[in-house]
């Protein structure tokens, strides 16, 4: 049975609370990945062009789709625009590269994946001068989300949203620009619950995407001495109790919370476990007892950027 329970967006649209996250899934495994989780019920595919992994999800949703088992507007399909892309004829020609890697004509939501910009040098991610230093340029969020709101009113995106951003960013975006973002895709776990934020933005009409819903353990950067989300006795506690693992507890909060979750695995056990969080409810004593334990601890700051004119984490923005 397809995980259909969604949210409404801004714009009319439906989305999955449910999606399936990509990032970090090799090329050569995410084709697999996805066809698996489709097969299990997921609806939602979260992907980026910086994953480097959206041909696979093109094929896998092709496969499908003749395989009869999915049509096309059965699933809802979320790409990023990257920050080396910032300028107005690069956010278009982008988002037609990943439209290619994924076999459509159109993405149903796309994110500005960060709000800093940064040279485009060929298809460096994270390019840098000869010094080391990374090349960012003065290309402001503002301009690079008008040239998302061209894309959006040519049909290439049904909906457009941001990723990242803080509430001073967004407020601007509200105030200089045309269109609300749909969504904030944003780093939410019950280590990091933010709930000032997420209050925010939903206030604003902007739904909530929960990046990392799980903590984010096999994160390149972590370090041994950090926190595991998982391993937290409170989570084990709840989920014992309902005979549920702490991943699905630790989804099902942010279910509670109206917040959009898109766990990644590529175990198939895993991928299986993570859906299966619409059949329990918690209650409002399990969600004060899961909102206790947040620790206001981020796992996926791009730190290395703090030095990047717009990075969203700076206490005064």
């Amino acid at each position: 049975m397809p995980y259909t329970e969604s949210l409404t967006l801004n714009t009319g649209a439906k989305m999955p609370l449910l999606g399936f996250g990509t990032w970090q899934t090799p090329k050569e495994e995410i084709k697999k990945c996805v066809e698996l989780a489709i097969d299990e019920g997921y609806r939602h595919i979260d992907g980026a062009w910086v994953y480097q992994n959206e041909e696979g999800i093109g094929e896998a949703v092709e496969a499908k789709i003749k395989e009869g088992i999915i049509k096309r507007e059965d699933i809802f399909i979320t790409s990023k625009l990257w920050s080396t892309f910032h300028e107005a004829d690069d956010v278009r020609e982008s988002l037609l590269e990943t439209l290619s890697l994924l076999k459509t004509d159109y993405v149903d939501l796309y994110l500005m994946h960060w709000p800093w910009s940064m040279k485009k040098v060929g298809k460096e991610i994270l390019p840098k001068d000869e010094n080391g230093k990374f090349l960012y340029t003065d290309v402001d969020y503002v301009d690079a989300w008008k040239a998302m709101e061209s894309v959006c009113k040519e049909g290439l995106a049904k909906n457009i949203g941001v990723s990242n951003f803080n509430e001073f960013q967004v407020s601007r975006l509200l105030k200089e620009c045309t269109v609300v973002p749909a969504v904030n895709q944003m780093e939410v776990h019950p280590y990091l619950a933010d709930t000032k934020r997420i209050e925010f933005f939903q206030s604003k009409g902007i739904r909530v995407t929960a990046y990392s819903p799980l903590g984010s353990a096999q994160r390149p950067w972590g370090k041994p001495e950090e926190p595991v989300v998982l391993n937290d006795p409170t989570l084990n506690s709840v989920a014992k109790r309902l005979g549920k693992t702490a991943a699905q507890v630790a989804l099902r909060f942010q279910i509670q919370r109206d917040v959009i979750v898109i766990p990644k695995s590529v175990k198939p056990h895993r991928i299986r476990e993570n859906a299966q969080i619409f059949d329990f409810k918690l209650s409002d004593d399990d969600m004060k007892l899961i909102a206790g334990v947040d620790k206001n601890w981020r796992a996926c700051g791009m730190d290395i950027t703090n030095d990047a004119k717009y990075w969203p984490f700076r206490p005064n923005y």
